[in-house]
């Protein structure tokens, strides 16, 4: 039975919006009829595609895939580009596989990648790895439509064979090749682009993003819970509309129950950008560069569309994913889904002498400074806070104590220092480390970081917070990074965490669990930790050691 939806019309290709209706059946648009070409009907809802995020980990928002759709659709998102990148560096082929069934439970449109470097480097250890047949193999299969950010920008310059085998698969089977190459200019981003090397969305810089685009590349605008690069790109979509996309990268469950893609669009008509050209950035560019299964309101299409209230604010009224109401009024209408968890967790707790760092007459050690709203970090070279012969945390000046704990094996503990988490108190840790996700921690003293890290092997994965007797953990079981509870509970305990770790704890980071993930981030400049010891990320090679 044919469905019929009024509104002003949104045709964003050919600029112009009509009153009209869209009339629906079997989940495919029958019909776009206007009622007058151009003009509109005040007061009625705008009829607009679906907006898509064109790279995010689902893992990152700490939910399953079904259960982040339950709380995407209500923001108007019908699609994804998804990296299963985080859940493959702990599982291997089995997290590839989990996701893709995961997402099949619920009427929203998933579109996953083939991871393309897991583990992201040699420098850490992984629960898994992929190699170039196993890419091969998972770019053959019908559920992945893309090789999935390339991190491994070197291998791409110098031509690493493994590297090169995983992208000439890509092109074999058609599929686009996500980029990651923060910083990259010139002529090193030429030949990294010329490789076949379609996106990036770790720009920084308008500069560095108006030089990928002056080489044929695609920029994504990221503004995620821990990365935000919007103020600094938005202003290319005057210009560069036509080459650009919006994506969150990683997103916590609160920040996801706030908004999405909408809210970025939001932001850029706010800045003055034309509605159409943020249109076409939210909704129609990843859909044609990805080849995705997503309607854009022609006849013939999937019936994915939102009705918004307008185009100032977007506030979303409906969501429509192949002509299934899926949100409406601020309520999700997708119903729940059971999992089976996987997981590989065999983290030992730790003990304080684990984690003693002797002072040997060292006048400075290099230090992690750590960058609010940034992956990107800097090395800074300061005089460590010495006690009975031990480098220790120093609250004062704000250098905390970082440590990284093999989750796979036990291995010693490895031990660096960290400025700007901001803890006057206590500890925090998670399981959620990219790349290969081992238990990282941060604290003011070594019994506060062992009791946060041992909270979390019990739980054998997740986040957690302590302070003199008072612990708060949420639980991961899915390859301890997710959880298949439901999302606005996951979101409200997350709450209650990030509440307590910036005004307990004292942390002055705008989203202190997803900064601290990103410290062991080894692809990312400059100083990083791994479960093998700090690391230089612009000269690819470990620091001196400190523990």
């Amino acid at each position: 039975m044919a469905k019929t939806i009024e509104g002003n019309i949104v045709d964003i290709e050919n600029r112009n919006i009509s009153f009209g209706k869209i009339i629906i059946e079997d989940g495919r648009i029958l019909e776009v009829a206007v009622h007058q070409e151009g003009m509109e009907k005040k007061g009625a809802p705008y009829l607009i595609p679906g907006f898509v995020d064109s790279h995010v980990h689902v893992e990152s928002s700490m939910l399953i895939p079904s259960e982040f759709a339950r709380m995407a659709v209500v923001h108007g998102t019908v699609a994804t580009i998804s990296d299963p990148h985080e859940i493959a560096n702990v599982c291997g082929i089995e997290g590839v596989d989990f996701m893709i069934e995961n997402g099949k439970t619920v009427p929203f449109k998933f579109h996953f990648g083939a991871p393309s470097c897991v583990p992201a480097t040699v420098f850490e250890t992984a629960g898994d790895s992929i190699d170039a047949k196993q890419v091969d193999a998972l770019l053959a299969r019908s559920e992945i439509h893309y090789l999935s950010e390339m991190m491994n920008f070197p291998g791409v310059l110098f031509e690493d064979p493994e590297v090169m085998e995983k992208i000439a698969s890509a092109k074999k089977y058609g599929k686009p090749v996500d980029g990651h190459a923060p910083g990259l200019r010139g002529e090193q981003a030429k030949k990294y682009i010329d490789a076949g090397i379609s996106t990036d969305h770790e720009c920084f810089t308008s500069e560095e993003a108006l030089d990928k685009l002056q080489h044929g590349m695609k920029i994504l605008i990221r503004e995620g819970s821990a990365a935000k690069n919007f103020e600094a790109l938005v202003g290319l979509l005057h210009e560069h509309h036509a080459n650009m996309m919006f994506c969150s990268d990683d997103k916590h469950p609160d920040s996801l129950e706030l908004g999405h893609i909408n809210k970025l669009c939001a932001r850029a008509v706010a800045k003055g950008v034309d509605v159409f050209k943020v249109l076409q950035a939210a909704c129609v560019n990843p859909v044609k560069h990805y080849n995705m299964k997503v309607g854009l309101l022609k006849k013939g299409d999937p019936a994915d569309l939102i009705a918004i209230r307008d185009l100032v604010n977007f506030d979303v009224l409906e969501t429509y994913i192949s002509g299934q109401l899926v949100a409406a009024d601020g309520q999700t209408r997708i119903m729940r889904s059971e999992c089976n968890p996987i997981n590989r967790f065999q983290g030992q707790e730790i003990t304080p002498r684990d984690i003693i760092v002797k002072h040997h007459g060292e006048s400075l050690i290099p230090v992690i400074e750590a960058l609010d709203g940034q992956l990107i970090t800097n090395r800074l070279d300061l005089e460590p806070t010495c006690i009975d012969g031990n480098m220790v945390s120093d609250t004062e000046r704000d250098i905390l104590k970082i440590v990284v704990v093999n989750r796979y094996r036990q291995a010693p503990v490895s031990v660096a220092f960290i400025r700007n988490i901001g803890l006057k108190h206590g500890a925090l840790a998670s399981s959620v480390a990219h790349d290969s996700h081992n238990i990282v921690a941060v604290g003011t003293d070594d019994e506060s970081i062992c009791r946060a890290v041992n909270l979390i092997v019990k739980e054998k994965g997740g986040i957690s917070a302590v302070e003199k007797e008072h612990d708060m953990v949420i639980g991961l079981p899915v390859a301890g990074l997710m959880t298949g509870e439901d999302g606005y509970e996951v979101s409200a305990r997350y709450s209650r965490l990030d509440e307590f770790a910036k005004n307990t704890l004292g942390s002055k980071m705008g989203s202190p669990f997803m900064t601290l993930s990103f410290m062991a981030l080894l692809v990312i400049p400059s100083l990083k930790i791994s479960d093998k010891g700090l690391f230089d990320g612009n000269s690819f090679r470990f620091v001196s050691q400190v523990s």
